[in-house]
């Protein structure tokens, strides 16, 4: 029996759209594939991630490779994307408060940096969350089943009743692989409560 839902943070409970943030700089096309290609898509935006290279670090490493010109709008991406595109994704909110209501337990599981605490309450639902593990607390990424093993060890849960949601493939996979169920979330909310429903855990359809 499913008792708790994890939930991955981007693309599941905001919108995680790089492309956006920048095309909303007004910076020229080269520009702005600079900072997707040196920034969002570099190793140090991983390893931010996992908490082994500090924020201002990572920024630092960046920036030796743009111009000038693009350090600040690297700043801005890197520590403030989220006062200004930080965006819910449509009727996550709502469904975390109906699980909470049901009695489930509600964590969040997410691949992010070490300011997480700063926006956290911003997230959808952020108020219903029993618990989260971020990685770069712990020195751990999704999908090594480490980190799935250390929300169970941390929260006292039983992976057979754990049901986790994320958009990407190898994540859920890696949640398998730890013993959790789960399903991959690509926007479509009605799909994802039929899911649900699948698993056991009786929330609303159709909606």
């Amino acid at each position: 029996m499913i008792r708790s839902i994890v939930f991955d943070m981007g693309n599941v409970l905001i919108h995680w759209r790089p492309g956006l943030f920048i095309g909303e700089l007004g910076l020229s096309e080269e520009d702005g594939a600079a900072l997707l290609r040196e920034l969002f898509g570099s190793v140090e935006w991983i390893q931010m991630d996992r908490g082994t290279l500090s924020m201002e670090e990572g920024l630092e490493a960046a920036c030796r490779r743009l111009p000038d010109r693009l350090h600040g709008p690297a700043r801005e991406l890197t520590f403030n994307w989220w006062r200004r595109w930080l965006l819910p994704v449509e009727g996550m909110a709502e469904l975390v408060r109906e699980l909470k209501g049901l009695g489930y337990g509600v964590y969040l599981l997410s691949n992010a940096k070490a300011d997480l605490p700063e926006y956290f309450g911003l997230i959808p639902g952020s108020g219903c969350f029993d618990g989260k593990i971020v990685s770069a607390d712990w020195k751990l990424l999704k999908p090594q089943p480490e980190i799935y093993r250390v929300l169970l060890r941390e929260y006292g849960l039983r992976a057979e009743e754990c049901f986790f949601i994320d958009d990407l493939n190898i994540n859920v996979e890696g949640a398998r692989l730890a013993g959790l169920d789960g399903a991959v979330f690509s926007g479509d909310l009605p799909r994802l409560r039929r899911e649900l429903n699948a698993a056991g855990v009786k929330v609303r359809e159709g909606l």
